[in-house]
């Protein structure tokens, strides 16, 4: 009897957790997008609350607009592969192979993430627009006639999403490579696979679970991506879901009813990816990592190693030093040229940035959010991949579709349903940094689930099994066994919260009040607002103050990972 009330005890812990944190999921995700699925099905009159009336037509008003779904499509799926292609591609490399540097150049790999793509892309417009972009001044200056490259396109567009995205990728897949006992690579070489048919044929199967959730994630992001196709597509204005959102609602009157039913369109192509993620991963074995002890080792690519160096350079170059270096060049002149006068330089633009309260008090408020949102929200992420790959109870796939409803419409088009759910909430947190919390909160939840449920599937349930046969209860087990070896994907997920907040454009644009103002929308106001000069400066403060903050956070987490492993 005694053993029976012990386990009933154990059980009931298990499901106290996983129905509790299954509800905070819910009410976080489901609560706003029953006011965004309102706001779509809305046929009454657009300035009354609730809707007098509901239909689908304006579903059926977004065939009015086939190329706007064409243009996000095509942009969305090429950016895609292209930030696969250089997140795994520099993961390989910086930690299954001997590259030289591999410890300096693995945490800069996460530079281009917390550099904004708005950062990006107004780089990027300054050095490849056809008129004025730098790069086809200099082409002409050397003789030659028309443009090389125009930024302003849709391959421009998806090549700027692509650069800062693959430090996603790159994130999400290296988690799941440090995990990856490399006695598999070794046995593959040993029977005479050359390296590349080892990485093809042995590395990227086991690795699938992360690609796929990197490659979901990844496409979930530049479906909603935001800023790169607003500076890079308006002047030829070339729009994708999000920029057609954005005019939608900036417009007057407003067509509210109708952005909201193109967000929401795009759940089913988020579902389908989510179906055939899940069908794959369950189809097959991924562990890696069992109770047999192995030391990860990196294998020896010989003078190769100098070329994969070069390739994490010319990555490194890019998709940061480029953009930095054109926007501060940028940033200390009146008028952006590639060739200034002497009386063209200044240093007024940053005197004004630095002179601007609202400044001041943005950066200090995006600095607070990355905190809260990433150690919340690892707590709560971790619980939900335990709830989804490793809880038993009913219904924890559906928990799965209910936290990627986030990542299933953009988030300026989510940050409307939190609006409105928010505001008629008889708890006043509206146009606060508590609202904002929960907003970022909610809408990373899928990136890291991914990140850290990527791990957990490389993880045998028998290692929990053990401690729970030797009498473990639940919380100890998770603190004993599962934290420990999900060590890699929570120091990843935490960093990429952090990161992730302090970027984050389309979750604030709508939802910060004049007292919680946030760095990056504030950045979108002075682009709009003001010239290219001094949003440049601005966002090289914005990038100063954030790579202080994420070197010091990067230096702590070393070390509480360094004494982790000593205990």
């Amino acid at each position: 009897m005694t053993q029976t009330m012990v386990a009933g005890r154990r059980f009931s812990a298990q499901a106290v957790a996983g129905v509790v944190v299954a509800i905070v999921a819910a009410i976080l995700v489901l609560y706003p997008v029953f006011f965004l699925l309102q706001a779509a099905l809305d046929v009454g009159d657009p300035d009354v609350r609730p809707p007098t009336a509901y239909g689908f037509s304006n579903f059926g008003g977004l065939l009015q607009y086939p190329q706007i779904i064409f243009n996000t499509l095509g942009v969305s799926f090429i950016a895609t592969a292209l930030a696969l292609v250089f997140g795994f591609m520099l993961a390989w490399i910086l930690t299954r192979t001997n590259v030289p540097g591999r410890r300096w150049l693995e945490p800069l790999m996460v530079v281009p993430f917390y550099l904004t793509p708005l950062l990006g892309a107004l780089a990027w417009s300054m050095l490849g627009s056809q008129e004025s972009g730098f790069i086809n001044q200099f082409w002409r200056a050397l003789g030659g006639s028309g443009y090389i490259i125009d930024a302003n396109t849709a391959y421009g567009i998806a090549w700027v999403m692509a650069l800062f995205e693959g430090s996603v990728a790159f994130v999400m897949i290296s988690a799941v490579m440090k995990s990856m006992d490399p006695s598999l690579e070794e046995a593959s070489q040993v029977m005479g696979a050359s390296r590349w048919r080892t990485m093809l044929r042995i590395t990227l199967p086991l690795v699938i679970p992360g690609v796929l959730g990197a490659a979901i994630f990844v496409f979930a992001e530049m479906l909603g991506s935001f800023a790169a196709a607003l500076v890079l597509g308006s002047p030829n204005r070339f729009y994708v879901v999000t920029t057609a959102i954005y005019q939608l609602t900036q417009q007057y009157p407003p067509k509210i009813p109708l952005a909201a039913a193109m967000g929401a369109s795009l759940f089913i192509v988020m579902f389908v990816m989510l179906f055939i993620y899940r069908w794959i991963v369950t189809a097959g074995s991924y562990v890696t990592i069992t109770g047999k002890a192995f030391r990860p080792r990196v294998n020896d690519v010989g003078r190769l190693r100098y070329f994969l160096l070069a390739l994490c350079l010319l990555y490194l170059f890019v998709a940061v030093v480029l953009p930095l270096a054109t926007l501060m060049y940028a940033s200390f002149q009146k008028l952006a040229v590639a060739f200034p006068t002497a009386d063209n330089w200044t240093l007024n633009n940053y005197r004004t940035a630095m002179s601007m309260n609202a400044v001041r008090s943005a950066l200090s408020n995006s600095l607070i959010l990355g905190l809260a949102t990433a150690t919340i929200g690892v707590l709560l992420m971790t619980l939900l991949s335990w709830l989804i790959y490793r809880a038993k109870l009913p219904g924890s796939s559906i928990i799965e579709y209910v936290v990627m409803f986030p990542q299933a419409v953009p988030r300026l088009v989510f940050a409307f349903g939190i609006m409105w759910a928010w505001l008629v909430s008889p708890i006043p947190i509206y146009g606060t940094l508590w609202l904002l919390l929960i907003a970022y909160i909610t809408v990373f939840l899928p990136l890291g689930i991914r990140t850290i449920s990527g791990v957990m599937l490389q993880v045998d349930k028998s290692l929990e099994e053990c401690a729970q046969m030797c009498g473990a209860p639940w919380g100890y087990r998770m603190r004993t066994v599962t934290v420990p070896l999900l060590w890699p994907g929570l120091i990843a997920a935490w960093l990429l919260l952090f990161i992730a907040s302090i970027r984050e454009l389309g979750a604030s644009i709508l939802l910060m009040g004049p007292h919680s103002k946030v760095i990056t929308p504030s950045i979108v106001e002075s682009w709009n607002a003001t010239s290219s000069e001094l949003t440049a400066a601005m966002a090289l403060i914005q990038t100063a103050v954030v790579a202080v903050a994420v070197a010091i956070l990067l230096a702590l987490t070393r070390r509480v990972g360094g004494h982790t492993r000593m205990d």
